[in-house]
């Protein structure tokens, strides 16, 4: 008896391989409208490749979004907590100075 092996599994492990390694784009357009008039455009775009590979050209968007990350979202609160210091400060002298124009 004769034992097969299964070429389909190692295949697909290649081509997943490939893919995550080279990367691959997926991109479309989806557009409604009536009439000739367009109403509506959705614009789809999907890179499927590795951690690696998606840095390498240029693509980090998960490393700065505070919903993603937790160190974007530590930046996020202290950037925020330094602009609520300075609108504070700004609002605290234009209220002093109000206050100053009015006793004249």
């Amino acid at each position: 008896m004769a034992i097969e092996q299964s070429t389909q599994s190692n295949s697909i492990v290649d081509v997943l391989e490939t893919v995550l390694d080279k990367g691959v784009v997926i991109a479309g357009d989806i557009r409604v409208g009536i009439a000739d008039v367009e109403l509506l455009t959705i614009k789809i775009r999907l890179i499927v490749a590795s951690v690696d590979k998606a840095k390498e050209i240029g693509m980090d968007w998960w490393e700065t979004d505070p919903f993603l990350s937790s160190k974007a979202a530590e930046q996020n609160t202290k950037e925020l907590e330094k602009e609520n210091e300075q609108l504070s400060k700004r609002l605290e002298q234009l209220e002093k100075n109000m206050s100053q124009n009015t006793r004249y």
